[in-house]
């Protein structure tokens, strides 16, 4: 898959003496499609678990992501996040949680994934109303309800990078989840496209939803979309941030940029008519610079809060939720440094006040 690195995928096993959390025997790694399903009452469609029976290895990982923590005070979280090493020893460690393509059997599927080994974890997926019951594909869509801070339920949805053929499905989320900011971290093209252009230059109408662009305000680092939805006689505004300094499968060279992104939203979630919907989350696959997003925005809160950070916790609640979040070691030492940052800044910021 396109989404892979090839160096990545072929890294040695970790040594088990190096890690900072408790070793529970070797993991699922980086690049497996192995489905580690769970039979939880969360969010998201309502489907048995098909008689699975996990294997002790798959047990083995799904007790790491509920479990491991690694909780870091400030002098900690500074002096781990400029340690290559041991975040690379952590990160491996992961397992990964993909679920395994063979788990979906709805004819015509592959219409509607962008790559066909990144697909919506089962347990926490988004299913669309649909007025055909019996066509499975009509509710499908690649995307996850994600907790936030403490758990709480679907504070984020991340999900693909539209294609040509989900578009209509995409908005048609956003308008059932009455979600009122859409976060885009990815370019239209990446050396190939990492995602099509689904927002209309002023106005176009999908599934009976009318969308239009009012205004565009463009910051340093991204692009804000100001955004009418409407459907019959109901009106909602949505907010559209546009994130395009960021490579794929790289880091971008500053955390201050991100950071700013995510106070940002937050800021904007605050003051949104909708509170409790889920801010939607989008990269290309939806996992990657997704993750990262998420995670700045869940370690941000818990800072706030806690004067403490568990970066590793989070990752692994993420993965629980939708598998591969925060993709690559180095996207993974990049929330550490985004996070470095913030405690210097909130210092900074309470010493004024």
């Amino acid at each position: 898959s396109p989404v892979f690195d090839c160096v990545m995928d072929i890294k040695a096993e970790t040594d088990p003496v190096t890690l900072t959390v408790k070793s529970v025997g070797l993991q699922e790694r980086r690049g497996s499609n192995v489905s580690l399903t769970l039979d939880m009452c969360t969010p998201g469609c309502t489907e048995q678990g098909f008689g699975y029976i996990m294997s002790p290895k798959e047990e083995l990982a799904q007790e790491y992501l509920q479990t491991a923590s690694n909780i870091l005070t400030e002098e900690e979280l500074h002096q781990k996040a400029l340690d290559s090493f041991v975040l690379q020893a952590e990160f491996f460690e992961i397992p990964m949680n993909f679920i395994d393509p063979k788990e979906y059997d709805i004819p015509g599927l592959v219409r509607k994934n962008r790559y066909k080994t990144i697909l919506p974890n089962r347990h926490s997926r988004v299913c669309l109303t649909s007025d055909d019951q019996d066509d499975p594909l009509s509710s499908y869509i690649n995307a996850n309800y994600i907790r936030g801070y403490r758990g709480e339920e679907k504070v984020y949805i991340a999900t693909q990078g539209p294609i040509v053929n989900t578009v209509s499905d995409f908005w048609r989320m956003v308008w059932q989840e009455h979600s009122p900011i859409i976060v885009m971290i990815t370019n239209i093209e990446e050396m190939n496209e990492k995602c099509t252009e689904y927002w209309p230059e002023e106005q176009i109408t999908y599934e009976g939803i009318e969308i239009t662009v009012n205004r565009i305000i463009q910051a340093d680092d991204y692009r804000l979309r100001l955004i009418t939805l409407k459907n019959g006689e109901e009106t909602r505004n949505l907010k559209h941030y546009w994130y395009t300094s960021w490579p794929d499968q790289k880091t971008p060279d500053q955390a201050p940029a991100l950071l700013q992104l995510v106070q940002e939203v937050e800021e904007a979630r605050n003051c949104a008519e909708e509170k409790n919907a889920p801010i939607i989350v989008h990269c290309s696959a939806g996992i990657g610079r997704t993750g990262c997003f998420i995670a700045t925005s869940i370690c941000c809160k818990q800072w706030k809060n806690e004067g403490v950070v568990d970066i590793l916790r989070t990752t692994c609640q993420l993965r629980l939720d939708r598998g591969g979040m925060i993709q690559t070691c180095e996207q993974y030492q990049f929330v550490h440094h985004v996070m470095s940052l913030y405690e210097k800044q909130f210092i900074r910021a309470s010493a004024e006040e």
